[in-house]
């Protein structure tokens, strides 16, 4: 739904740009004008100005069936940023003032490479302890990856399991389950009753399916993990760096994996499509003293 709403977004904006013309009225000139505009006087970042160009791209493709030409606009600058990069002792400080479930889900951003949005959507079938392995279904792309899972995140991940399937136990008596994707609820009725379905991270509370409009509880919203990390932020008193869980799943890692002398490339792979480099081992593993399951507690 994220996608659905950032294009509505973006069309929007473009028809109020445009004083409220139809869009069936104007095309390619108007689309251009207002891709230079948000270049220009916006200033707004190049994939900022490719969202927008995604969704009015959509709108007269898809939706109008009146194909684009080319578009002669001026893209936005994108100047070259140092990227933010903590140490070791600052993870294990910022995950110091965070509870078991935040301390649980931001090493999976930090040992894992996982984005935000692929971590709270992890269901109970997504995880292989057997290989120490997490898959990530329906990832950037609308493709699927493996990725590591670290030795020390076992113990923890394993009783954050428990909890939410006593939540699903909970919720089936109710008639109710986890959110499906697609039309899953529809081919198989009982789904939401297997535990495999089941979110790792649940949301607190039960709502509306946006599309079935069932009754259903769904992972966490994205805006519970990023005021927690921003609450414990502040509370270390010594981390003054634009610090963002994208620092943890990228920037991050990466450092971590490069000061084991792993080739660049390999930490690519990691959010890459397909399997993690063979030997690639997660950061969190490399250093037991930060991240042993007693931190979790």
């Amino acid at each position: 739904m994220r996608t659905e709403k950032t294009y509505i977004y973006w069309i929007k904006s473009y028809i109020r740009y445009h004083k409220l013309a139809h869009p069936s009225a104007i095309g390619d000139r108007e689309i251009t004008e207002f891709l230079s505009y948000l270049a220009n006087n916006r200033h707004v970042a190049i994939n900022t100005q490719k969202t927008a160009l995604n969704a009015l791209a959509f709108l007269y493709n898809q939706f109008l069936k009146q194909p684009l030409g080319d578009l002669g606009f001026q893209y936005a600058k994108q100047g070259r940023r140092i990227p933010v990069v903590l140490s070791m002792n600052d993870v294990a400080s910022i995950l110091s003032f965070m509870n078991s479930r935040d301390k649980l889900l931001f090493s999976l951003l930090y040992g894992s490479g996982l984005r935000i949005s692929e971590c709270l959507r992890l269901r109970v079938k997504d995880i292989d302890f057997a290989k120490s392995a997490l898959i990530v279904c329906n990832s950037k792309g609308n493709k699927d990856r493996k990725t590591i899972l670290s030795k020390a995140l076992e113990q923890p991940l394993k009783e954050a399991i428990q909890a939410s399937l006593k939540i699903q136990k909970q919720d089936n008596e109710d008639g109710l389950g986890p959110s499906l994707p697609f039309a899953l609820n529809k081919k198989y009725p009982n789904a939401f009753r297997q535990p495999g379905w089941m979110f790792i991270f649940p949301s607190t509370t039960v709502c509306k399916h946006p599309v079935t409009n069932i009754m259903c509880r769904h992972h966490l919203h994205d805006s519970v993990p990023r005021k927690a990390l921003k609450l414990a932020i502040g509370r270390t008193g010594g981390i003054h760096k634009p610090v963002n869980c994208h620092t943890l799943n990228s920037e991050m890692a990466g450092f971590a994996l490069l000061t084991m002398g792993i080739y660049m490339p390999s930490i690519f792979l990691i959010q890459a499509t397909g399997p993690a480099p063979t030997g690639l081992a997660s950061p969190l593993s490399s250093f037991p003293q930060f991240f042993s399951p007693s931190v979790f507690r």
